[in-house]
């Protein structure tokens, strides 16, 4: 079954904890793909996974470029997983049928959003009932995460 997580983004914003978790996937050899609602959030995060660090940056692409499948982070607002991604992000209350295909599931989600907290419950509901292995993650005060 597919481990099903959920990111509480408390102190910190979207911006500063996607690249972190981003970059602990590509330690771990896994590809990516970061699912958004909008091509205007995906053209966001493209120029954010560019310069969020001075000294670095996460190898990505969108998948309205060329070669797709060749992106070890794929930023897209399809459900299709042309990169073959052991680990799918959903952002901005994306969402995908199956979870099945990857080894992880990843929602972040904004706490001060009621609208985002609802759909987060609802999609850890789904996942619960789907048999699937769920598991909570809140920012402490400091950014990081801690396991509820």
């Amino acid at each position: 079954m597919t481990e099903v997580f959920f990111y509480h983004l408390q102190s910190r914003p979207l911006e500063a904890a996607l690249p972190q978790l981003l970059e602990k996937c590509l330690e771990r050899g896994w590809r990516c793909a970061v699912q958004t609602t909008s091509s205007e959030r995906v053209d966001a995060l493209d120029q954010l996974l560019w310069t969020f660090d001075e000294a670095s940056f996460l190898p990505h692409g969108t998948d309205r470029q060329p070669e797709p499948a060749r992106q070890p982070i794929l930023l897209t607002t399809s459900e299709s997983n042309p990169n073959e991604a052991a680990v799918r992000f959903l952002i901005d209350s994306a969402s995908i049928p199956d979870l099945s295909p990857y080894e992880r599931v990843i929602h972040l989600f904004d706490g001060n959003d009621s609208d985002a907290i609802d759909q987060a419950r609802g999609a850890w509901r789904e996942a619960r009932a789907g048999g699937h292995e769920v598991a909570y993650w809140q920012q402490g005060p400091d950014g990081r995460w801690q396991r509820r």
